[in-house]
């Protein structure tokens, strides 16, 4: 098929669901207002019964705490599968091999790069630390922070060299910890059975509302989700870079 083709394809789709798309907007409530009740139950009821004043964090981490076991448990089996394809593919073991960039020049990273990335990588490291240790109390929590957790990391790349940066993140490490953040979250849900409580039923104290800890169990849980995605983005980001380099033994990738 043509380009010309597919794009009068394409339009021609996009006339076909323009009068759906306008009668969803003409339909949609106003902002502010909605048609359903959880909502507003949730802003009523849950400061007074979890201390926490970050609605999205209750929600994630107590009321449907289950639903967020299996995201992460599916994060967790995502990058495994990743990691398992990728380092097969090039016929590695699962343990770090040193890689260089084969033949190709590698191109001299100017002052003020460097700079930059010196400069911010512990300020978004700091953040990404801030972000998960108030999950309780304002938007963000383990997810968003070991995001940005991760991706500081790669100013490590960025501004030194791929040689530093593989030298410091070893994977062995983070899949160690990718597994114990896993492991974590099932303990949260089987810790409360133990004492007679349900599944993931908070069996902590509450804490003060508006303190750095309260919340009771939705902060382990917020550790276990920090830890798990902060390991999972990196391994990812490390073998996305080890696809760009030649192994040792001049096995290209």
């Amino acid at each position: 098929m043509t380009r010309r083709m597919r794009l009068v394809l394409a339009a021609l789709c996009a006339l076909m669901i323009a009068p759906a798309v306008v009668a969803v907007i003409g339909r949609m409530p106003a902002f502010g207002h909605h048609p359903l009740p959880y909502g507003d139950a949730i802003n009523r009821t849950t400061v007074a019964q979890r201390h926490v004043t970050n609605m999205v964090s209750a929600v994630n981490f107590d009321y449907r705490a289950f639903d967020t076991l299996g995201e992460e448990l599916m994060l967790v089996a995502a990058v495994t599968g990743t990691l398992v394809l990728l380092r097969g593919r090039r016929g590695e073991s699962l343990s770090d091999r040193a890689a260089q960039a084969g033949e190709r020049p590698v191109c001299e990273r100017s002052e003020a790069v460097t700079l930059a990335c010196r400069l911010f990588f512990p300020i978004i490291v700091t953040f990404g630390i801030y972000v998960i240790m108030h999950a309780q109390l304002t938007p963000g929590g383990g997810f968003q922070g070991g995001a940005i957790i991760a991706s500081g990391t790669l100013l490590l790349y960025l501004g030194e060299s791929y040689r530093l940066w593989r030298r410091l993140v070893h994977s062995l490490l983070f899949d160690m910890m990718e597994a114990t953040g896993a492991i974590v979250l099932v303990l949260c849900g089987l810790g409360p059975m133990l004492r007679g409580a349900a599944f993931l039923e908070n069996v902590l104290p509450l804490g003060q509302t508006g303190a750095l800890i309260c919340g009771g169990i939705i902060l382990v849980e917020n550790a276990g989700v920090a830890l798990a995605v902060t390991a999972g983005f990196i391994l990812l980001l490390v073998e996305f870079l080890e696809e760009t380099r030649a192994t040792r033994d001049g096995g290209g990738s």
